[in-house]
């Protein structure tokens, strides 16, 4: 351990009192002062003006904060726009290259045992007049 040195006691306490004294003065003569210049006119005009300049401001900030959070939120909306149209894309590719004629025409030999009827195998039905008088 180190030594300690202890020095005598000195008169701060009596000057720390003295200048919360004088700083507590001067702080009520200055708010005498400002109340006082407040009861004018012209300074009650510049207060609501300070105000009314602190609510734009703060609403300024709020309509920031707001803007910010929906475009974000568009953003991600877009996001899920952009993917859903790709999935659509794909499931239009995926149903056209099903429903081609090729393909159901192969399945549907294969599975069904059909086939297309050649030409001695087609009837045509003449389509009849109708009867005149009837509905």
């Amino acid at each position: 351990m180190g030594a300690v040195a202890v020095e005598p006691k000195s008169k701060t306490a009596r000057l720390n009192r003295q200048r919360m004294r004088d700083g507590l003065s001067t702080a009520v003569r200055l708010s005498r002062q400002v109340f006082v210049a407040l009861q004018q006119r012209q300074a009650i005009i510049s207060v609501v003006l300070v105000a009314l300049l602190l609510v734009s401001a703060l609403g300024v900030v709020a309509g920031a904060h707001q803007n910010r959070h929906l475009f974000n939120t568009l953003s991600e909306l877009q996001e899920k726009r952009d993917g859903y149209q790709r999935e659509w894309s794909q499931l239009l590719l995926e149903q056209s290259a099903l429903s081609a004629h090729g393909r159901v025409e192969r399945l549907a030999s294969e599975r069904f045992g059909m086939s297309v009827p050649g030409k001695q195998d087609i009837e045509l039905v003449p389509v009849m007049a109708p009867l005149v008088g009837s509905r």
